[in-house]
């Protein structure tokens, strides 16, 4: 009886020093704005940056999606389709959608597998007659390792600048396949 009460406290010792030993992660908030004025009206921009975004969107989780998309409904996706058979992502949940003038979605986005939460939110405000201005506003809370916030917020300047703007400005979003 004394062995394995010896056996049993060494055990539960053993385990409490391995737990302390243990790294915790990094529990922390973050988030930015962003805007973009872009040639065409609110719907035509919420359209572009919904449904197909495999034009403009680049970051993905298979070296070629299928599919990548934004069903812009609440209770909707943002899916990345990998094969044939249905194998894929489900980066975000559309919480909010208000064709021309919200789209919001709630999921890890890139960070999947991570605890941690991302409130995206797109919002379109007519410029003029012929123009949209484009805000993007990101929220999270969760498990943030030190640098993720600025690593995220070069990734949507990235999309925003360096994808989004031109695609739109060469008109491809009105091109149908």
């Amino acid at each position: 009886m004394l062995n394995k009460t010896i056996v049993l406290l060494f055990t539960l010792m053993s385990s409490l020093l391995i737990a302390q030993n243990q790294v915790k992660p990094k529990y922390d908030v973050f988030s930015f704005d962003k805007e973009v004025t872009l040639p065409g009206t609110p719907e035509e921009i919420f359209d572009a940056v919904t449904g197909d975004i495999s034009g403009w969107w680049d970051h993905s989780f298979s070296e070629h999606p299928k599919k990548f998309f934004i069903e812009p409904k609440p209770g909707g996706g943002f899916w990345e389709i990998f094969d044939d058979e249905g194998n894929g992502v489900l980066h975000a949940t559309v919480i909010y959608a208000d064709r021309g003038k919200i789209l919001r979605f709630d999921g890890p986005l890139g960070l999947s597998g991570k605890a941690i939460q991302v409130v995206t939110t797109y919002q379109f405000e007519p410029v003029g007659t012929d123009s949209t201005l484009f805000k993007v506003s990101i929220h999270a809370a969760g498990e943030v390792d030190e640098g993720v916030p600025e690593i995220v917020e070069s990734v949507w300047n990235h999309f925003i600048f360096e994808r989004l703007e031109p695609y739109i400005k060469s008109g491809k979003h009105l091109i149908k396949n």
